[in-house]
């Protein structure tokens, strides 16, 4: 599915008048914010508002896609639902699009070592940066597998682009398929994710003919929606989540720039005040097991049920994405001491970011918020259990959006609101009116 086209501050080598459309899967590695004075809360109000102001004239790429538009923003009659009806999947294109005559189409076996490490290559090299270019994400090969290869997946929708004379992947864009519940309604969509142009190859071209042959392949699987993320503002969000973030190594955090001390701190008082206990506090916390997913199931599937939009998982898709996957996902149940009911959840995944030009870290070791039910367990008890085996996994940081029932944790526990906003958006289907972020209950990598 199109997810998003050139900004004014993306990474292009020669930017035209009318910027190729662009899919922006994922916001940059996400940052804590400076404290609340000086020049750089000027400087980031002052872009917020070129942003805004230039949102108009930016999207017309935007204008001819099934999304949400600006100018419909405040339109109640517009029915909720598809924008567009799907066609027969045998009117779907059925041959690849052209590309550039130095380039041609590959499918990425995820599985095959060798593509797999030219896929972790281009990625590490290439893909999303922060604005001051300090931190970049550095998915592990085997965050790819797990992210890339859910239940029902498709191998063609993991498409690469190479030189054709030497063969060398310059460019990369992926869909995996997924059931998303919009209030009562379950739809299949495609989320769409990891795309990557060569930063040479910026100027090419590449990106808008790479979104239209994703686009055709999901088509041709008869699935019409999509669900996406970006770091910037496109027609039209269905809501913005912003990022927090809990110091687990606050002298590392601080010295590559992720963070800085706060007014009247010493050093030794922020390593205090971020401190955690050596051991969990909650009775039955532990791994999840295999044996673990039925229930999970259950408390995921009733806990997610009161968001208008939530992904509906069965016990296959738990067993994919929440089984504990070393250096990838962690999982944790509470399993009540006396009846051996599982009664709580919490997770988290693993994305570090490379550190940029920085003589003493190569590496961010950063855990991502995944999904937590609070039954029996108060959430700021099972959210600080999970802190405390993050930092026993030598975890640098913590990161959190505001979601679900995030809100209820994020301050107790000492987390701080990042700079990095995340728009949450969907392809050819409308919502009537924008969501809180405590309406969502969809994390997407």
């Amino acid at each position: 599915m199109v997810l998003g086209e050139h900004d004014s501050s993306s990474p292009v080598e020669e930017q035209t008048a009318n910027p190729d459309p662009q899919p922006v899967s994922d916001a940059p590695p996400a940052r804590a914010a400076a404290a609340a004075e000086g020049d750089g809360e000027v400087e980031s109000l002052a872009r917020r508002i070129q942003e805004a102001l230039a949102v108009g004239s930016r999207h017309r790429f935007w204008e001819t896609q099934p999304v949400g538009q600006f100018k419909d923003a405040r339109d109640g009659s517009l029915p909720e639902g598809p924008i567009e009806p799907p066609i027969p999947v045998s009117a779907v294109k059925q041959e690849p699009y052209n590309l550039p005559a130095l380039y041609e189409w590959t499918t990425c076996d995820i599985d095959d070592d060798q593509t797999c490490a030219e896929v972790y290559n281009l990625l590490t090299n290439n893909y999303v940066e922060d604005d001051e270019n300090m931190f970049r994400f550095n998915y592990s090969k085997e965050f790819l597998r797990w992210a890339l290869r859910p239940p029902g997946y498709f191998k063609a929708w993991h498409i690469g682009v190479r030189v054709k004379a030497t063969k060398k992947l310059v460019a990369f864009i992926t869909g995996v398929p997924a059931r998303i519940r919009v209030r009562d309604e379950v739809v299949r969509m495609a989320e769409v994710n990891f795309l990557c142009v060569h930063k040479k190859l910026r100027s090419k071209r590449l990106a808008p003919v790479m979104i239209k042959e994703v686009t055709r392949r999901v088509h041709l699987e008869n699935i019409w929606q999509a669900a996406y993320t970006a770091g910037v503002v496109l027609p039209t969000p269905i809501t913005t989540c912003r990022y927090w973030h809990r110091s687990l190594n606050p002298k590392k955090l601080i010295d590559v720039g992720f963070s800085r001390l706060g007014a009247r701190m010493t050093m030794s008082r922020t390593i205090r005040l971020y401190k955690l206990p050596e051991a969990t506090v909650t009775p039955g916390f532990r791994k999840m097991e295999l044996r673990d997913v039925a229930a999970v199931t259950r408390l995921l599937r009733d806990y997610l049920s009161q968001f208008v939009v939530a992904p509906d998982f069965d016990e296959n898709d738990v067993e994919h994405w929440l089984l504990p996957l070393e250096n990838v996902v962690d999982s944790f149940v509470v399993e009540s001491p006396e009846t051996h009911e599982v009664t709580d959840f919490c997770s988290f995944y693993s994305l570090p970011s490379s550190i940029l030009n920085n003589p003493n870290y190569s590496g961010l070791k950063a855990a991502y918020s995944y999904y937590n039910v609070a039954m029996r367990t108060p959430l700021l008890q099972l959210m600080n259990d999970a802190l405390i085996v993050a930092k026993q996994k030598d975890y640098d940081v913590f990161n959190a959006l505001d979601l679900m029932h995030n809100e209820v944790f994020l301050k107790e526990l000492k987390f701080g609101p990042g700079d990095g906003q995340l728009h949450y958006y969907l392809y050819n289907y409308r919502l009537r009116s924008a969501l809180q972020p405590s309406e969502l209950g969809l994390v997407l990598l």
